[in-house]
């Protein structure tokens, strides 16, 4: 079957199950389970309609519980096992080799780098290009270029960036940007981008800011329009600048949104493997914790160490998803 036609009659089905799934249980719970009629007719529609949100609700705790509590839980338990000795109980030995690898340790460094670089760099990018859009005529068609790359996988990006670093031999027409640049402004040698210790990994973040940049500025667009004009006129009329205005009347109303895409940027920052196993597969000390954990698993068939070290993403991630939720709910209150 073509993959397009494949795809369409996916959604046809699984829209179709779902519409079905409401129609019919409803019918059942209405019908047969709590009957309105008869003498106790009111007492059945109170019970239907307090059983009613958890049958709509059913289908997503099921999912959740199968595709997210079930690998978590079972992904613990491999972490405490050791394939090679017949699936025996070995503790925290897992843990104990992770720690003592240089590679985790290179992967945890370089998830620290990230963590401190991306999510600050595109939620400032993101507020400023917000700021900025919404003073000009041409707004929308700048914000539509920026948060284009929002539209396109991680792959994709990557592959857009590797040809941005790619590098030729010395004397041939250069196809990669950079290299192109700067030849043109007097390098005599190409370089190798993303085999530059230390730097490399800078050039990859690069394509994590250039597609969460577009998110950041979306959100934080909303959150601007949102304030109200009564406290800007205010400053105004008190002889605020520019920069005083943003900084200090807009910039406050919106630090919880602010927040929000920040954490929301470091959690997609944590879990960050698309975009280096795509470029570099963790090479020239490039290695990240997620594309570690692949490696552990499926190149080295060693599942102890890694769902060890799913369970250390698992770990890092969940206070700043924990803490993501609660500044949701209190800024929606």
């Amino acid at each position: 079957m073509h993959p397009a036609i494949l795809g369409l009659a996916t959604i046809v089905v699984g829209v179709g199950t779902c519409l079905a799934y409401f129609y019919f249980s409803n019918i059942v719970l209405d019908r047969f389970i709590f009957p309105a009629k008869g003498p106790n007719a009111g007492r059945n529609i109170n019970r239907a309609n307090v059983v009613r949100p958890w049958l709509f609700l059913f289908p997503a705790l099921f999912a959740l519980t199968l595709y997210l509590a079930y690998p978590v839980v079972e992904t613990l338990r491999l972490s405490l096992l050791d394939r090679d000795q017949g699936n025996a109980f070995v503790g925290l030995a897992n843990y104990q080799q992770m720690f003592a690898d240089p590679k985790f340790w290179e992967a945890m460094r370089n998830n620290v780098l990230w963590l401190i670089v991306v999510p600050a760099t595109s939620t400032a990018f993101g507020l400023i290009v917000a700021q900025l859009t919404d003073r000009i005529r041409w707004g929308s068609i700048a914000k539509s270029l920026i948060f284009m790359p929002m539209a396109i996988s991680f792959v994709g990006a990557s592959v857009i960036w590797k040809l941005v670093y790619d590098a030729r031999p010395a004397g041939t027409d250069q196809i990669g940007v950079l290299n192109a640049i700067y030849i043109w402004f007097g390098g005599t040698e190409p370089v190798t981008w993303l085999t530059v210790p230390f730097w490399n990994n800078f050039f990859l973040m690069v394509v994590l800011i250039w597609i969460q940049t577009g998110f950041a500025m979306v959100i934080l667009s909303a959150a601007l329009r949102g304030i109200p004009e009564d406290t800007v006129e205010a400053a105004i009329i008190d002889g605020a600048g520019p920069f005083q205005i943003f900084f200090k009347i807009k910039v406050p109303q919106i630090m919880t949104t602010i927040v929000v895409v920040w954490t929301t940027i470091t959690i997609a920052t944590l879990k960050v493997f698309d975009i280096v196993f795509a470029m570099t597969n963790g090479q020239w000390e490039t290695q990240v914790l997620a594309n570690y954990m692949f490696d552990k698993l499926f190149r080295a068939n060693d599942w102890g160490v890694g769902s060890a070290s799913a369970i250390i993403i698992m770990l890092m991630v969940t206070p700043i998803l924990v803490w993501n939720v609660y500044n949701v709910r209190k800024e929606t209150k």
